[in-house]
């Protein structure tokens, strides 16, 4: 099964919420009349009873010279048929016409679909289309935005809720589609990658799994288990690291975070490695001492490499909603956060949330995750979510 596949599976939540939302949005309506109607064959022809014969004169006249004394004749002799004459009986109905290949693509000549429910796009319809978005965390100015496209020459025209969720799938595939970027590799080693994010985002989770398919497609990959304070979490990245057979640099508990991360720097440089992923303690984006420790970390690598870390990512948990935008404005002043990685879509109804990530921020999204199996992350493919979302 594809990752987009499971998505779909997956992202059951969202895609109802949404989904569901516009076919009730639209369910109000009535159905379209139909201005082209398949016309009905006519009535068989009902067989007419057999009409008399004409009369001798009718088919062959007589001569004109006088009848000639015979024997008497019955006073309506039958004539004789006409040597072409047939018997009268209705003409077989013609075999029905099967549809061209353009008929079938097109849909000429199959018998039509009840018609789906329409409902005419007016300012009340938009402003429920706004309260359905926003439920979904899409957000109030992203979900007038969209809205308003959406609108744009269609205001007074008939719309199924087919016809809403591709216009809808169409306008979140536009935001998204610049923001959908792979995590970019560079040709300096160790090319260092920060992940930072709140507590139970995903970040050891995300790192594992990146490793491993970084290692899978060749790299020379090492971790720092960066978060010295949760024993639980060393322990998880060492399964990792097992797993994808990539070392894991930790030190002992409660040890000073930027002080592994220098050492793990110099490590991934003496061992020619081509990434060096760092993960970092879960801290809260209002938490100022913990925020001031993750600025020492970046200020310490950078006494290493003044170009590193060359990639900060920011992990989310999508169940967290539009919380996540403060956390993308937190981590963004403090660490520099380059591109974004959305885990959990698959326990959400929430997944709108990345819309407003990307149309507020445009900030890359490098993946999205939806399970905790090795192939439960994967790259960003913004038409497969946008269909995926709105329940297409």
């Amino acid at each position: 099964m594809s990752f987009f596949s499971k998505l779909r599976e997956r992202l059951t939540k969202s895609s109802s919420k949404i989904g569901q939302g516009l076919d009730d949005l639209v369910g109000d309506g009535s159905p379209e009349p139909d201005t082209n109607p398949t016309p009905e064959p006519p009535p068989p022809a009902e067989a007419k009873p057999p009409e008399p014969p004409a009369s001798p004169a009718s088919v062959c006249p007589a001569p004109a010279s006088p009848p000639e004394p015979a024997l008497p004749v019955d006073p309506a002799p039958i004539p004789m048929p006409m040597p072409d004459a047939r018997p009268a009986t209705p003409p077989a109905p013609e075999p029905a016409k099967k549809p061209g290949l353009m008929g079938r693509i097109f849909g000429g000549g199959a018998t039509a679909a009840p018609a789906e429910p329409k409902r005419e796009l007016d300012d009340e319809m938009l402003e429920d289309l706004e309260d359905t978005l926003v439920a979904a965390d899409m957000g109030v100015d992203t979900a007038l935005r969209v809205t308003a496209n959406i609108a744009e020459g269609r205001m007074g025209r008939r719309v199924s809720a087919t016809e809403l969720k591709t216009l809808l799938a169409n306008e979140i595939t536009r935001i998204m589609t610049p923001v959908a970027q792979p995590l970019p590799l560079y040709p300096k080693k160790p090319q260092v990658v920060l992940v930072v994010g709140v507590n139970g985002s995903g970040k050891t989770t995300t790192i594992g799994k990146l490793a491993s398919q970084f290692k899978a497609a060749g790299k020379n990959v090492v971790i720092a288990a960066g978060d010295t304070f949760r024993a639980a979490a060393v322990e998880q990245l060492q399964v990792w690291g097992q797993r994808a057979g990539v070392p894991v640099m930790t030190a002992p508990e409660g040890s000073d975070p930027a002080s592994l991360a220098f050492d793990a720097m110099a490590r991934a440089e003496a061992e020619g490695a081509d990434l060096l992923m760092i993960d970092t303690a879960g801290r809260l984006q209002n938490r100022a001492d913990l925020m001031e420790e993750l600025a020492k970390i970046v200020r310490v690598i950078r006494k290493k490499d003044p170009t590193a870390p060359h990639n900060t990512l920011l992990v989310l948990d999508a169940t967290t909603g539009q919380n996540a935008l403060s956390q993308v404005e937190t981590f963004q002043k403090l660490a520099d956060v380059s591109g974004l990685v959305m885990t959990k879509l698959d326990g959400t109804a929430r997944g709108g949330v990345l819309v407003a990530l990307a149309d507020k921020f445009g900030l890359p999204i490098h993946a999205i995750g939806v399970g905790e199996q090795i192939d439960d992350l994967d790259a960003f493919e913004p038409d497969e979510f946008a269909r995926a979302l709105v329940g297409l």
